[in-house]
């Protein structure tokens, strides 16, 4: 299992634009992803799941992928949350 420990920076937080790119991007992965807010937990490949994570500019979020291709959606997936968030 890999491990992101982020904090958002965008103003607006995880919003719908966002979130929308993110699970399309879970979508193509067959590890599973999941995204920690506190004591939260949403799948980051469900839009509504992670929109309830209500998540804001300055708070840290923790994501989790666990699966065949953890690595590469790992490197992937960092890679956007650092470029949109």
């Amino acid at each position: 299992m890999k491990k992101i420990l982020f904090v958002v920076k965008d103003p607006e937080g995880l919003h719908a634009r966002p979130a929308g790119i993110l699970v399309k991007q879970a979508l193509g992965y067959e590890s599973n992803v999941f995204i920690y807010k506190g004591d939260k937990k949403a799948d980051a490949k469900r839009i509504f799941g992670i929109m309830g994570l209500a998540v804001k500019n300055g708070e840290e979020i923790t994501v989790t992928i666990d699966g065949s291709d953890e690595e590469n959606a790992y490197l992937e997936l960092k890679k956007f949350f650092e470029e949109n968030l």
